[in-house]
């Protein structure tokens, strides 16, 4: 009871040692947006940049360069003042435009339009339609968007996030995931605690300390409800599987084999886990009913198989196993327990996940030019590396699969880097201090 006190003395404290997002290549390519800044209607210094924070997120996302506001031909708050000539002459189609008003009960009113710049140029924004009695109507099908809400102050930058998925969703008709967090372990080499299990949003803000210990704490994985990680954790003097509820604190001991018990993973519905024991000898991969406790064998034989993640379907396993000699990928049928190996190219390829439209797989790949994170389309076999780095490793994909969170090595230290599917955008999430390793994307949440 002293060591899970100790351990989780601070779990709801802010760490020390926030992200701090830094992109690196890809945003000039990307499709431009005129990202107003909202208009603010009160006195004072409103508490937090929503359209700012709404223009980082539509950069980050790989696919939007907003432009700077000394780029923008006008700033309008409303869609009825906007020149859509000098906007389509920028090569711009979209524009988000807003106000923020203070209420009388201290909260904030935001309104906000997104506004679709082409539609507008060819109908002047007074675009007709035929209305229920037949006759000719204005309508107003030039915004995409045209939202009020009201929040309290301490919602704002989350409320931001919302406006910033609502966009990318009615732009790309992908689901955004701006209102995501991820979870990785920092390792601060002479803290009393150097092992510490961190949350913050997506973007590094609001950073968390969940968890703190004297020993490794290693591989989380997020529950599909996205209220639970489970994670190894030495503290006892050997690894150990544990699931914790990030919001109480409470944990459960799921695994504590003799010798190795590593990489959970929940399946899509929550249900079991899938997990790494070496019960047998060599590294093999099991499933764990969370409700009846049963620990079924999925892999055998005298090769390693670890690494385990669940097809979206949940009817199958990829794995990495050694058994033709390298480490290689490979796909198990939960229902027959056949496998077949899925990799070829590359020295070595492991680490893999699967997007959560099951189309492609993101693994890490060993070749000349070190370790790096691939995508292999998984109908045509075709494999475009989308790292340069010489030491990436542990990838984690976006719920929307559009961005890939791994560790990679910048300046002789480990941090956090983001690239897109597509491969044309990258970012560092280096922290203050310490080492970042092993992240993993929420669920929506």
């Amino acid at each position: 009871m002293a060591m899970l006190f100790a351990c989780l003395l601070l779990a709801t404290q802010p760490a020390r040692a926030a992200l701090k997002l830094v992109i690196t290549e890809g945003v000039n390519s990307a499709r431009p947006i005129g990202v107003i800044p909202f208009q603010w209607k009160g006195q004072g210094e409103l508490p937090e940049d929503v359209s700012g924070v709404v223009g980082s997120d539509l950069r980050r996302s790989g696919k939007f360069n907003p432009l700077s506001v000394s780029e923008m031909p006008q700033t309008p708050y409303r869609d009825s003042d906007v020149d859509y000539n000098a906007w389509t002459a920028l090569g711009v189609d979209s524009v988000l435009t807003g106000t923020i008003t203070p209420t009388a009960d201290g909260r904030y009113q935001i309104d906000y339009q997104l506004i679709d710049i082409v539609r507008g140029q060819l109908t002047g924004g007074e675009s007709k339609g035929l209305g229920a009695d037949g006759q000719l109507v204005k309508t107003d099908d030039h915004l995409l968007v045209n939202n009020r809400a009201t929040v309290k102050a301490s919602d704002l930058r989350r409320y931001a996030h919302r406006i910033s998925n609502i966009v990318y969703e009615k732009l790309t008709g992908e689901k955004g995931a701006f209102l995501t967090r991820i979870a990785y372990v920092v390792i601060e080499e002479e803290a009393d605690y150097p092992y510490q299990l961190r949350l913050s949003d997506y973007d590094g803000f609001n950073e968390r300390l969940v968890l703190r210990s004297k020993q490794p704490l290693m591989s989380p994985a997020w529950s599909p409800d996205g209220r639970q990680l489970a994670y190894v954790s030495f503290e006892n003097g050997q690894a150990e599987i544990f699931i914790m509820d990030i919001y109480t604190g409470e944990r459960e001991k799921i695994s504590s084999y003799p010798r190795h018990n590593g990489s959970p993973r929940f399946s899509p519905d929550g249900s079991q886990l899938a997990l790494v024991l070496s019960k047998t000898g060599s590294l093999q991969v099991y499933t764990f009913d969370l409700k009846t406790k049963k620990l079924t064998q999925i892999t055998h034989g005298r090769a390693n198989s670890t690494e385990p993640f669940w097809d979206p379907d949940g009817n199958s396993l990829i794995y990495t196993s050694d058994r033709g000699g390298k480490p290689q990928i490979y796909r198990v049928n939960l229902a027959d327990g056949t496998s077949r190996r899925i990799t070829w190219q590359g020295n070595q390829n492991m680490g893999g996940q699967l997007t959560p439209d099951g189309r492609f797989l993101i693994m890490v790949n060993q070749s000349a030019s070190g370790y790096n994170i691939a995508k292999q389309d998984l109908n045509s076999g075709a494999v475009q590396i989308l790292t340069k780095t010489l030491l990436d490793e542990s990838p984690s994909i976006a719920p929307n699969g559009s961005m890939v969170i791994y560790s990679s090595v910048y300046g002789r230290k480990n941090v956090l880097s983001l690239v897109s599917v597509d491969g044309r955008f990258k970012a560092r999430l280096p922290a203050t201090n310490g080492r970042v390793r092993a992240p993993a994307w929420s669920p929506y949440l």
